[in-house]
């Protein structure tokens, strides 16, 4: 019987539709395990934390000596434009040497040694505790982030400081991006004395399954939609030995207004979550997708500024047609909802673009009948928000009780509320509310922009994430490690990390005290 011709992979441009350039074809069974196994054939070379500093130092210095080619590259299949992909570039870089610093350091390894004490009841053994590698790790690439969360994102630069080769399933909307930069990675493996084996890449929705359910992938990460994610992590959790699966799958981002906030800058918050939500043509994953706004004058001058502000973007180019496709519908499902208002309609800007926009309802309405308005508690991904007005804090707290998990929730109070210390004010007790519905809060600020640094947290409750963990920051690393104990055994048979003297000088804590060698 012959077999059946690989399925080619296209290049295409999402402001025309058209087909740019077959970049390569899907990956067969075969091919997706030809290169899980030489990622794990690759393992031990990533064994010195040493190598795989200058690994991803190396690819950062050649993506910014790429970085023309790169741009250009990324646009024609993303539309994103050169200036957002220029700062994405930047923070792609900036990504790959913290965490080759964070390698360097080890502090990531949680190193504790606790000495014997048979003084103790019981009696304590000698215990010596530090984090090691998982194996090989699946990376889902993201449609809307072509650098910073897909093939040279956070999640490979973080595997990689962590000792963990990576495949990565490109992302079909930026495959020659995909391409290009995994081969700058695979030669900076090569020019640090590393094998090529350590960064993969596969194309095709088979092969994304065909990797999870690998029984050498020791963990996956993901950024993208619930539906795809959640498909992937039935499929990680039902392999004979599960593995660990750090999804990013969906996101509202809620904002409150306060009453005392909308009277004090009323114009000036309009402004700001006009220039959030359409920021990237509404493409970003903390995008603020539902606005809880006061009724009354000031959440009048509010919607006032905000119409002007959004009836001043330009119509944009989404990612895809498909995603312009499921925007257009979307915005249109939610619009004929009873009691909803377009004050600026969203949807449809042209053949290939869509235009921004935003709905609102009475908070009422909502809570009536919260079953009939679900589907205005759902991510709709593009230039578009909801704004539901409430009528104080009690119905504000209770839109927000009907929430999924998100990623962000962002709070404008006043200056009075901003300062208030009684716990019961109400500043701290909308604080308290948002705090259980979200793993970031920004207070007077918008959640657009993740901030690549050591404290940042990018995660959530679900659906915003699978797992507690965050795919930004420098403890982004500690998704890919298992702790291993050794008691009572002979300091020349432990790993170096762990010996008496402290050889590495790593940061480490030795009964119970900080101690630096």
């Amino acid at each position: 019987m012959a077999t059946a011709a690989a399925a080619p992979v296209w290049s295409v441009d999402p402001r025309t539709g058209k087909r740019r350039e077959q970049v390569a074809v899907e990956a067969t069974a075969a091919e997706v395990d030809a290169a899980v196994r030489a990622a794990r054939a690759a393992r031990p070379a990533l064994a010195a934390r040493t190598a795989r500093a200058a690994l991803l130092r190396r690819a950062a210095d050649l993506l910014d000596a790429t970085g023309a080619r790169v741009i250009e590259a990324a646009d024609a299949e993303t539309a994103l434009g050169p200036g957002r992909l220029t700062g994405e570039l930047a923070r792609t870089t900036y990504q790959l040497r913290a965490c080759a610093d964070a390698a360097d350091e080890g502090a990531f390894l949680d190193v504790r040694i606790d000495h014997a004490d048979p003084s103790l009841t019981p009696p304590r053994p000698d215990l010596r505790r530090h984090k090691i590698p998982l194996g090989p790790v699946a990376v889902y690439a993201a449609s809307n982030f072509p650098l910073a969360f897909s093939v040279p994102g956070g999640d490979t630069a973080s595997a990689l400081a962590a000792g963990c080769p990576v495949v990565v399933k490109a992302h079909p909307d930026h495959p020659a991006t995909s391409e290009l930069v995994a081969a700058l990675l695979r030669r900076a493996a090569a020019e640090t004395g590393l094998p090529e084996g350590v960064v993969g890449l596969v194309h095709g929705f088979d092969a994304g399954v065909e990797l999870v359910r690998h029984p050498l992938i020791a963990a996956a990460g993901f950024t993208g939609s619930v539906r795809g994610g959640r498909a992937l992590f039935d499929a990680a959790a039902a392999r004979p030995h599960p593995i660990p699966f750090h999804g990013e799958l969906g996101s509202l981002n809620p904002v409150v207004v306060t009453e005392a906030a909308a009277a004090e800058r009323a114009a000036e918050i309009g402004v700001g979550l006009a220039a959030s939500m359409t920021l990237g043509v509404g493409q970003f994953c903390v995008k603020p997708g539902l606005a809880l706004v006061p009724e009354g004058p000031d959440g009048d001058r509010l919607l006032t500024a905000l119409t002007a502000a959004v009836s001043d973007t330009e119509a944009g180019v989404l990612l895809d047609h498909r995603m312009r496709d499921a925007f257009v519908d979307g915005v249109r499902a939610r619009a004929q909802l009873p009691g909803v208002e377009a004050p600026v309609t969203p949807g449809a800007g042209g053949d290939h673009t869509v235009g921004a926009g935003f709905l609102t309802l009475p908070a009422a309405r909502l809570l009536d009948d919260p079953a009939a308005y679900a589907l205005l508690l759902e991510e709709c991904f593009g230039p578009v928000t909801v704004v539901v007005r409430h009528t104080g804090d009690d119905e504000a707290a209770a839109v927000l009780a009907q929430l999924p998990g998100n990623l962000t929730a962002t709070l404008h109070l006043s200056a009075e509320e901003s300062a208030g210390q009684d716990p019961a004010a109400r500043g701290a007790r909308l604080l308290a509310e948002a705090t259980a519905l979200a793993g970031r809060i920004v207070v007077n600020g918008w959640p657009t922009g993740v901030a690549v640094a050591p404290a940042q947290h990018h995660g959530g409750p679900y659906p915003a994430t699978t797992s507690t963990a965050t795919s930004v920051g420098a403890t982004a690393i500690e998704r890919w490690l298992r702790p291993v104990v050794h008691q009572d055994t002979p300091d020349a048979l432990l790993p170096v990390e762990l010996r008496e003297g402290n050889p590495l000088g790593l940061p480490r804590w030795v009964d119970g005290r900080p101690e630096r060698g």
